[in-house]
């Protein structure tokens, strides 16, 4: 399921956080990362998964 998790992380990073944490500050944050840069929302996206 994490392998999934980290697809979904690299092509939509919001909706890889969704699925690991739900609505919380991380799914946010996630959203405010990718608006400003792919890039970032990626990595916070994969660390997030990753830490749980």
């Amino acid at each position: 399921m994490d392998i999934l998790k980290i697809l979904l992380a690299i092509l939509l990073p919001p909706v890889g956080v969704l699925l690991e944490v739900g609505p919380t500050g991380h799914f946010w944050l996630n959203i405010l990362l990718t608006l400003l840069g792919y890039i970032p929302g990626i990595v916070h996206a994969v660390w997030v998964i990753a830490s749980k």
